[in-house]
């Protein structure tokens, strides 16, 4: 089956990083009180940098785990920062080979960091050899083959792996258990996001009313990536229709052209819904027919689109398929038709599909 998955991050509303977004890296917080939100995790990282640098210490290895767009390589570097270090960064799929593990060690520095993103798609041999540099700071290497091999172990500088992922899950009990923090970054309120935008309309030296902050950060679908991504775009909206100034007209304006609407739902996110009221009078339909309807992937569906759904209350998954709720109706301005599919949920012994 054809992959997809490159289509689906070109949607503005996508939490997945595109080209356009690191076209505007000084936007990255880069000190810990330059990051916005998440209060507890900032709060538990200044006590564990704290400790570290008065003992001289690395610092403890930490994994950060939470949908993608919500700060966790931002977070990776504020770390290396903090500690005065160098970073460096890679993810799961880039490391192929137990030999590309060892070159990137070897040439770490003493507390320095090295940032895998997507750390749950290492593979099995290279993440057996991750275990013994995380907890002995120690590489071992097997020299030659056959009765002659002989098993080498190199002495590593003491280093910090920061390990990033959206499926903590997919980890495996050993590698998760070498971490000695563990952090999960949660969606943002309009709050925070409005906090972001403020600072991201500084840095991009863009002019902007309250009402303007406000209604961006209503369509940002709790992401501080799709925030800035969103404040990009409705500034060339400004610069181009308006006088420069982003006002909730102009924010309105363009967004609505962006097909971005009040709740951050984007044309497919209304397909979806659409799909399974006008062809399945609202669900429960299984999702295997609901990506046959709708000429998605199944996986494309659970992982790109459901999520953010079901966040807002407008999907629901029951024993016998996925059912549009009340809330979506009304957000698409359509009668409710209640069919008693929420009864679906009184049989336990039914698995969920």
């Amino acid at each position: 089956m054809p992959d997809d998955r490159d289509d689906h991050d070109k949607r503005i509303v996508s939490p997945n990083a595109g080209d356009d977004d690191y076209q505007e890296n000084n936007l990255r917080p880069r000190t810990l009180n330059d990051y916005i939100g998440q209060d507890q995790i900032k709060e538990n990282l200044r006590i564990l940098l704290e400790a570290a640098r008065k003992r001289n210490e690395a610092l403890d290895h930490v994994l950060l785990y939470g949908p993608p767009g919500l700060g966790k390589t931002s977070l990776s570097l504020i770390i290396s920062t903090e500690m005065g270090s160098t970073i460096r960064m890679t993810s799961g799929p880039a490391i192929e080979h137990a030999g590309d593990l060892a070159s990137i060690l070897t040439a770490l520095d003493e507390r320095d960091v090295l940032f895998i993103d997507e750390i749950h798609r290492l593979s099995r041999v290279v993440e057996e050899r991750l275990y013994s540099a995380m907890e002995d700071y120690a590489l071992d290497l097997i020299i030659g083959k056959g009765p002659s091999a002989r098993t080498v172990r190199l002495p590593l500088k003491p280093f910090t792996v920061v390990g990033a992922t959206t499926r903590v899950g997919a980890l495996s009990a050993p590698l998760r258990d070498r971490f000695g923090a563990i952090y999960r970054l949660q969606y943002y309120d309009d709050a925070a996001l409005q906090h972001i935008l403020r600072r991201s309309a500084r840095i991009l030296q863009v002019g902007m009313e309250e009402d303007g902050v406000l209604e961006i950060a209503r369509r940002a679908r709790g992401t501080p990536r799709i925030a800035n991504r969103l404040l990009k775009r409705v500034r060339d909206y400004a610069q181009v229709r308006a006088d420069g100034v982003i006002t909730r007209d102009v924010a309105r304006a363009a967004l609505t052209a962006l097909e971005v609407d009040e709740r951050g739902l984007d044309p497919s996110d209304r397909m979806i819904l659409l799909t399974i009221i006008e062809k399945f009078d609202g669900g429960p339909v299984g999702i295997e027919t609901l990506a046959a309807s709708a000429s998605e992937e199944v996986e494309t569906v659970e992982d790109v689109y459901e999520p953010y759904l079901m966040q807002l209350g407008f999907l629901a998954r029951t024993p016998r398929g996925r059912i549009v709720t009340r809330l979506a109706y009304e957000h698409l301005g359509l009668p409710y038709r209640n069919n008693n599919n929420f009864g679906l949920w009184d049989n336990p012994d039914l698995p969920i599909e």
